[in-house]
């Protein structure tokens, strides 16, 4: 075979491929140029793609042409996205966060509070949270919130009130800054205040001012008890007096002797009686033998 038949078999057999089979023979390194970079890219991005949301939290999506996904959160589980939007996971368990504070009572003293403060946010309000707040809404809403409306609330009483809670203001105020915590698409469970400072010449002051009206209410209701019992004491002489007024109205000689003969009487028929009553010569009793 001549060296012009050797090169014309493999042109003809190439010729007898289907056309498809000719179409990936001619673009065949360009396709496998494009998987591989589609493994490449998937390789680098599959953590933007594949988006696993863990127990207790809920996903906000944010599209790149369109904004943040307001009507819709993703619960928990597997989601596939497209590598140019973002998924950001909110946490909706109860959280608490602790604070301490300042607040000048209205004579300016201070009066330093420390706080825990239990929130979760809003699910179902999940998107507008995260649009209009953000992710680190404990930083931007919670704590301030409620630190303004404790400071706006307590400034209005003095240190004395502020420490002993007078009339439950401190509860008053509480309430008032869960509230406003709400507004802004989280829930504010519970607001403790966990210690109340004042400086320790204050301290001291206020606690010997409790101290002794706690000594004072003690000598109130002792002075108390005695008036009662003076008028319990002249309330039963009244009744002792009285009754022995009215045995004495009714004690005549003829009841005393009548009532003398009967005593007699049981004594003489007693088993163990021993007695011999002798009576008087003016209205006494009889001669009465006992015995056996």
């Amino acid at each position: 075979m001549s060296r012009t038949d050797a090169q014309a078999e493999p042109a003809a057999r190439a010729d007898e491929r289907s056309p498809l089979g000719r179409w990936l023979g001619r673009r065949l390194p360009v396709l496998l140029v494009t998987v591989l970079l589609l493994v490449l890219v998937s390789a680098l991005l599959w953590r933007r793609i594949f988006i696993s949301i863990e127990p207790g939290e809920t996903g906000v999506l944010y599209r790149f042409f369109t904004g943040t996904v307001t009507q819709r959160v993703y619960p928990e589980g597997l989601h596939i996205i497209p590598p140019w939007d973002t998924m950001v996971p909110y946490e909706t368990r109860r959280q608490v966060v602790m604070h301490e504070l300042d607040v000048l009572s209205v004579r300016g003293l201070p009066v330093h509070l420390e706080l825990a403060i239990r929130y979760q946010p809003q699910v179902e309000q999940l998107g507008l949270l995260h649009q209009r707040v953000g992710p680190d809404y404990a930083d931007r809403v919670v704590v301030p919130q409620a630190e303004s409306v404790l400071r706006r609330e307590l400034s209005r009483f003095s240190a004395e009130q502020i420490y002993t809670n007078e009339n439950g203001l401190l509860g008053a105020a509480v309430l008032l800054a869960r509230d406003e915590v709400g507004r802004n698409f989280v829930e504010a469970d519970d607001i403790v205040i966990r210690s109340i400072s004042l400086p320790e010449r204050v301290t001291a002051a206020i606690e010997d001012k409790l101290q002794q009206r706690q000594l004072l209410a003690s000598y109130d209701f002792r002075l108390d008890t005695a008036h009662r019992e003076a008028e319990r004491k002249r309330t039963e002489a009244t009744g002792i007096r009285d009754f022995q007024a009215t045995v004495d109205a009714s004690l005549t000689p003829r009841l005393l002797r009548h009532e003398g003969i009967r005593a007699a009487r049981d004594l003489a028929t007693s088993d163990n009686a021993r007695v011999v009553i002798i009576g008087s010569d003016e209205g006494g009793l009889p001669l009465v033998p006992g015995g056996r």
